[in-house]
């Protein structure tokens, strides 16, 4: 089971083939953030593979794996999108957009054949990208004086949180970004230097 602040998702774009009675599958697995960039890459893909029967898809999004979406794009419902969602799932994938190009060889499938080939075709582009784990990092930032710059730093040192932003003044400024179990241990001993100000 995955942990809440760790996800798998892909680190480039990736392809695989599979053939099914002189129908040709061509799926592209695409590491995404957001809908604008899936729609973009749709848009792509449709472009280029302008003379394919099909060009069905499933994406996930985000570390809660709770935005997702399949498509069919004119096969029989549930006989493509939801086979490629399914591989997403069934290797716990998110921030991932997989395309599934069909070019039809002349044979019927029908619905079993249909489902196998766009699980088969998922599998394959999933099988040849590189899947890495990440984790799920949130940001704080802390203001302190000056005198007491040593007491932080130690705490960051130990801690070892990114440092994003910082300024030294009288008064200082250091955001700091740390992954999401460890935040809460992180912000107390912040909170327990003297002058020190959580700023949300």
């Amino acid at each position: 089971m995955i942990q809440e602040d760790t996800y798998k998702t892909i680190t480039d774009i990736a392809e695989g083939i599979y053939t099914e009675k002189r129908s040709k599958f061509i799926a592209i697995a695409i590491p995404v953030r957001t809908i604008e960039e899936i729609k973009r890459h749709l848009d792509t893909c449709q472009k280029k593979y302008y003379d394919a029967r099909h060009v069905c898809y499933a994406y996930m999004l985000g570390h809660e794996r709770k935005d997702f979406r399949a498509n069919d794009n004119g096969e029989p419902s549930g006989t493509a999108g939801k086979p490629i969602l399914g591989q997403i799932n069934s290797h716990e994938l998110t921030d991932i957009l997989i395309i599934v190009v069909r070019y039809f060889g002349g044979i019927k499938l029908g619905t079993s054949g249909l489902i196998v080939a766009y699980k088969a075709a998922a599998a394959e582009a999933i099988a040849a990208a590189e899947i890495v784990e990440r984790t799920v990092d949130e940001e704080i930032t802390v203001s302190f004086e000056y005198p007491f710059m040593n007491d932080i730093m130690r705490i960051v040192k130990e801690d070892e949180p990114v440092i994003l932003e910082q300024s030294y003044d009288m008064d200082c400024l250091m955001k700091l970004r740390i992954r999401k179990s460890m935040m809460g241990k992180l912000r107390a001993r912040l909170e327990k230097v003297e002058t020190a100000r959580i700023i949300e």
